[in-house]
């Protein structure tokens, strides 16, 4: 038992540390500002659930043989696409001033678009290295626990800064930040693809 906490301790500590500042958290504060509070967190601890649990699974040893470049290259296409849905008019809205299509489809876009933007990113690379070395369940646990808080830093700024910037702005800096994000995942696989 005592190796499960230290293996979820390195973990927790590592995998957050890592996650500072990194582009799952620029993507936590967007959602947070295009959806609601509870389906980002939601959404944020399948994804991490999963990618972090898929890390540990796998390991180090066939992390390398896994097409990551090409599903950067996927997670690019998908973020350009947010980016440019974000841009479309307003969707109706509820009471809350929540759009009511978004808030159905925040699932189906919070958790495939945070999977695959850190698919193969250091994060997962972290767990792979750590689940080969240290008990898997403890460090499934303590990476997840660690990306999820770096992440909802970004989420609980994001909720504030939704709550005292008109709807509008926050739609278009959304869909920009998705559109440079695409962008930027875009080039790092094609430049991973060309070497």
């Amino acid at each position: 038992m005592e190796l499960f906490f230290v293996a979820a301790a390195i973990a927790f500590g590592a995998i957050f540390v890592g996650e500072l500042g990194d582009k799952s958290q620029l993507m936590a504060l967007t959602f947070a500002t295009r959806y609601r509070l509870r389906t980002v967190v939601l959404g944020l601890v399948i994804a991490i659930g999963a990618l972090i649990g898929l890390s540990v699974g796998v390991g180090a040893a066939v992390g390398n043989l896994l097409p990551t470049d090409w599903i950067r290259l996927a997670a690019a296409v998908m973020f350009i696409g947010f980016g440019l849905w974000g841009l479309r008019g307003g969707a109706d809205e509820d009471d809350d001033g929540h759009a009511v299509k978004e808030r159905r489809n925040g699932l189906l876009t919070i958790v495939p678009a945070m999977f695959l933007a850190e698919f193969g990113d250091k994060t997962m690379l972290i767990a792979m290295g750590m689940g080969s070395s240290y008990n898997p369940w403890g460090v499934w646990l303590g990476g997840t626990a660690g990306m999820l808080a770096a992440d909802l830093l970004a989420v609980f700024a994001g909720a504030w800064v939704a709550k005292r910037i008109p709807e509008k702005v926050v739609r278009y800096v959304s869909a920009g930040l998705f559109l440079v994000i695409g962008v930027l995942l875009g080039i790092e696989a094609m430049t991973a693809l060309a070497d």
